[in-house]
């Protein structure tokens, strides 16, 4: 039901809140984190050419932890290498797991590019290091030169090309993952040690524990904790690269976005302990809480920050100081060593994606294209490059010595020249049109449609034109003090721009707006007088006075058959299509309130008037691209 009574709308934006979600807060913690990333690399450089003794002497330091006559006894670095970055490779799990659940790689059909294309990026590498290391022993390190840093990549991508499109470093992290997971199937495979049977048959027994607990739906972290860390002990023992354990870890760990049912439970397990502050009643509460989030979540929020800011950083200081003088910068780069793994990754990366993605599309056009465009796809490659933490770790299981050193200059000299690369490819769309940079960067494929029922004019209502490009649907409680802050946001953005579709659907959270569900049946009372969004703007405005007399007030004041509204807000007539309304906002996943989505796909982040043009705009962007290969079709 459109209603074309919108008014001038007037107003600043006094408010920004940002709502985050795992993708989001994981890309924004990677970039926070490259200064830190980089800052390490250079202080161990530094450190190795001050006092090269030093520096080897503090990292080959032994460290044991023993109970009883049992024990593990490593040295520091390989505690760094071995211990911290099985967290490091736990949160990479944690991200691989939730795009399956949750994001891009939620929609089945589009894992087999990134998958191809990250394979692809790992092939063309590792082929140009053995053409130029074969019959060499120095072949041996192939696998430094395939995988990418995540970390790192992510990190520089945000600072060489600024404002990207989130879908690219999406694109850029599932490669990326698929890298990772690769690169530890190759380290235990290739990088291990004599494999002793017994500690591999104990490991198998302790996951198989772990998938019978894990099918139980227990959620006692200490349980799965200690598990972790005994199949850890047992991997060690067995020859193999333990770090895969915290991989294998991460992707067993659900994630799911928070049911409105497990909220609700959540606010009664609250309300009781408000009632009475007693430690039982304060346990169920917080198990309550806890329970509303997925493991996923929860586990990626405590972990990350400690893996960006500390443990890859450690990393880097204990492995990236190298003694680097004239003499050995003119062997090395002359060495078969550090020319396969600098062209492995400057040149091989890129061709590698690029041409996989282009050929799996030219394959089948139909179902495989990149959720990006080419000038996207080929910056990802680029920035896909860096392979610090993975290389560098392959590297010290490879080789020692002098070929450790050369292994490590190409890594790091790679890691420079990828950026450049980037940085250069991503300039080079500024001097597209901005229909055509667009294009370069978000390409033509379909978007993943998050809004499971689509608008209806016969039943939504509708403010705005309705040949509009864009839809933009919020669900909103008329009681949720977020959705007043919001409303002068979207008012403003359809006066600035107007050509928007704004659609307002009903989602009262009764268990902490009492008044939010009969606010929504005296909108819809006024609808059935044509009065909807006139009673929509009173009540945000009003949102402190939503007693039954207020809204019949409000009714007068609009000028509304007073009697007629009174009679439907006391039959409820309108109950079910809020119910309705609540069913469609469950079905979308959503759970709090303001929620929006622009042209189907769920908006995350601030709500602020500049994020929320800049989405507007990208989407009238993408609609216009898929309009118009519509029509060339």
């Amino acid at each position: 039901m459109t209603e074309a009574s919108a008014a001038p709308f007037a107003g600043r934006t006094l408010w920004a809140r940002s709502r985050q979600i795992p993708l989001r807060a994981f890309l924004r913690t990677e970039s926070g984190s490259a200064a830190v990333l980089l800052v390490a690399a250079v202080a161990a450089l530094i450190w190795a050419n001050v006092n090269a003794a030093s520096y080897e002497s503090v990292w080959q330091m032994p460290l044991s932890i023993r109970l009883g006559s049992s024990g593990v006894s490593l040295t520091l670095r390989e505690w760094v290498n071995s211990g911290l970055m099985t967290f490091f490779f736990f949160v990479i799990g944690l991200e691989a797991r939730r795009e399956f659940d949750m994001g891009e790689l939620r929609e089945r059909r589009r894992v087999a590019l990134p998958v191809l294309a990250g394979i692809g990026g790992m092939v063309v590498p590792v082929a140009i290091y053995l053409a130029l290391n074969a019959g060499h022993p120095s072949a041996l390190g192939w696998g430094i030169a395939m995988s990418t840093d995540t970390a790192f990549a992510l990190g520089l991508l945000a600072l060489v090309a600024r404002r990207l499109p989130d879908t690219v470093r999406a694109f850029l992290l599932t490669v990326a993952v698929v890298d990772d997971l690769l690169s530890l199937i190759v380290i235990a495979t290739f990088y291990s040690s004599h494999v002793s049977l017994r500690p591999l048959a104990i490991t198998l027994a302790i996951f198989t524990v772990i998938l019978l607990v894990r099918a139980s739906r227990i959620r006692c972290g200490l349980f799965y904790a200690l598990l972790g860390a005994a199949a850890w002990v047992a991997l060690l023992f067995s020859g193999i690269e333990p770090v895969a354990v915290g991989l294998a870890m991460g992707l067993l760990t659900y994630a799911y976005p928070p049911a409105l049912s497990d909220l609700e439970r959540a606010t009664g397990l609250f309300r009781l302990f408000r009632e009475q502050p007693t430690p039982e009643l304060a346990r169920s509460a917080t198990t309550g809480l806890t329970a509303a989030l997925s493991p996923n979540e929860r586990l990626l929020q405590l972990y990350h920050p400690w893996t960006s800011y500390l443990i890859v950083p450690l990393f880097a200081l204990a492995n990236a100081g190298i003694a680097i003088s004239g003499e050995f910068l003119s062997r090395a780069y002359t060495s078969p060593v550090t020319l396969g793994i600098l062209l492995g990754y400057v040149a091989g990366k890129p061709i590698g994606i690029v041409g996989t993605s282009w050929l799996v599309t030219r394959l089948n056009p139909a179902q495989l294209r990149p959720p990006v465009g080419w000038a996207a796809v080929a910056g990802g490659g680029a920035i896909a490059g860096i392979g610090f933490t993975v290389s560098l770790l392959i590297a010290t299981l490879a080789f020692a010595g002098t070929q450790l050193q050369e292994a490590k200059l190409g890594v790091l000299s790679a890691a420079l020249c990828a950026a450049i690369a980037a940085w250069a490819i991503f300039g080079s769309t500024r001097l597209l049109s901005p229909q055509g940079r667009i294009r370069a960067l978000l390409g033509t494929a379909e978007p993943i449609i998050d809004l499971v029922e689509p608008v209806d004019p016969e039943r939504d209502h509708i403010r705005g034109p309705d040949e509009a490009l864009v839809t933009m649907v919020e669900y909103g409680d008329f009681e949720c003090p977020y959705c007043g802050q919001a409303e002068p946001v979207v008012r403003e953005l359809l006066a600035q721009y107007g050509e928007v579709r704004y659609v307002w659907r009903h989602l009262p959270l009764t268990d902490v707006h009492p008044r939010a569900t009969l606010a929504a049946e005296a909108s819809e009372a006024a609808a059935s007088q044509d009065k909807f969004w006139p009673m929509h703007d009173v009540l945000l405005e009003r949102q402190q006075d939503l007693r039954p007399a207020d809204l019949i007030r409000y009714a007068g004041e609009l000028g509304l058959d007073v009697e007629r509204f009174r009679e439907e807000l006391l039959d409820h007539t309108h109950a079910p299509r809020i119910a309705e309304a609540i069913e469609s906002a469950s079905l979308s996943g959503v759970s709090g309130t303001p929620t929006f989505f622009i042209n189907g796909q769920r908006h995350y982040g601030a709500y602020d008037i500049n994020t929320l043009t800049e989405a507007v705009k990208t989407a009238k962007a993408r609609a216009l691209l898929l309009n118009n290969a519509v029509g060339r079709a």
